[in-house]
């Protein structure tokens, strides 16, 4: 295929050294970028995600050996992502998705532990890019009483936020468990290692998207079976030209959750508890740390903040004052 000029597309897989894109004629096509590419003053490992819409043009290349090659040359602007700290001592970002509606959270109480810091810091970023979360707490099927209990507190904190919670087991998940709240939007899927997110999109998909994984047993950890980010089209069928009912963007588990681009200023913001109950500070530029008459350090004395939600909140304050992801 040669594109004479410039064509419009979506971003639907990234590999980490090339990009597949479904043009908007319905074609796809491998593409890569420019070494020095950037967008908008961004620095981040992958200057374009799945979910981006680009420009893709044919130049003369040897990449792989072919004497035209497909390039992105435009990121068109995006609506909002999912950003985080690439890694512990970078000042540089990584963009899980571009373009979305929604994320879901998969979470587990055990086999592995999420932690609710990752969970805060998760919800924190969503928050601050204006996009709309889910916790599906997922292995319901392998907790023992007292996990359930803590489970079920769990939610009730975050339901009392105003966050919308599930639970399931995927390995018995019935695709109409779950499709309502997937349909008809572009929704990322995201959790730590291990949590299940495969065998949730194999269950909801009805056959093997992605290969599944074991559990650590030396450190009940999850290890990685997605090695890339990609987006499948949710259809009635499998028929060639079935109308697509949403998407969901599958990434590879991640482990921690550094934010970036918060002010000290601004954290407060992003915890709608937090956020709520600070209007009744005695300061209005109340850090809720050490000032008298801190109603959110009072809230939490008080249970009506959770000591969970609050101490998430301090240790995003120290990456503000830190620069450095924990």
């Amino acid at each position: 295929m040669v594109i004479n000029s410039p064509m419009r597309g979506l971003v639907i897989k990234s590999t980490g050294n090339s990009y597949i894109v479904r043009l908007d004629d319905g074609t796809s096509v491998e593409c890569y970028v420019k070494g020095n590419f950037r967008i908008r003053g961004i620095r981040s490992t992958n200057p374009v995600a799945v979910g981006d819409y680009v420009v893709v043009e044919s130049q003369k290349s040897k990449v792989e050996s072919s004497e035209a090659g497909f390039w992105i040359t435009e990121v068109e602007e995006r609506r909002n992502y999912i950003i985080r700290r690439s890694t512990n001592l970078s000042k540089e970002s990584h963009i899980l998705a571009a373009n979305i509606d929604q994320v879901a959270l998969i979470v587990t109480i055990s086999h592995p532990v999420t932690s609710t810091t990752f969970i805060d810091r998760f919800l924190a970023t969503c928050e601050a890019y204006r996009v709309q979360a889910i916790l599906i707490f997922n292995k319901i099927d392998l907790l023992s009483a007292e996990e359930t209990a803590q489970m079920d507190d769990l939610r009730k904190i975050y339901e009392h936020i105003g966050y919308r919670t599930v639970k399931l087991s995927a390995i018995s998940l019935q695709p109409s468990d779950i499709l309502p709240m997937l349909e008809g939007k572009t929704t990322l899927l995201s959790g730590n290692s291990g949590v299940g997110k495969s065998t949730l999109l194999n269950a909801l998909f009805g056959k093997e998207m992605t290969r599944t994984g074991k559990i650590s047993d030396a450190h009940d950890k999850g290890m990685h079976t997605t090695t890339f980010s990609e987006m499948y089209e949710l259809v009635e069928s499998q028929k060639p030209k079935a109308e697509s009912k949403g998407r969901i963007i599958d990434t590879p588990g991640i482990k921690g959750f550094g934010t970036i681009d918060m002010t000290k200023e601004e954290v407060s913001h992003y915890f709608r508890d937090i956020f709520r109950v600070g209007a009744d500070c005695r300061f209005g530029n109340c850090t809720h740390t050490n000032e008298p008459g801190c109603a959110v350090q009072d809230a939490v004395v008080r249970g009506e903040i959770a000591v969970s939600r609050y101490e998430s909140y301090l240790s995003i304050l120290g990456d503000c004052t830190e620069s450095k992801y924990r």
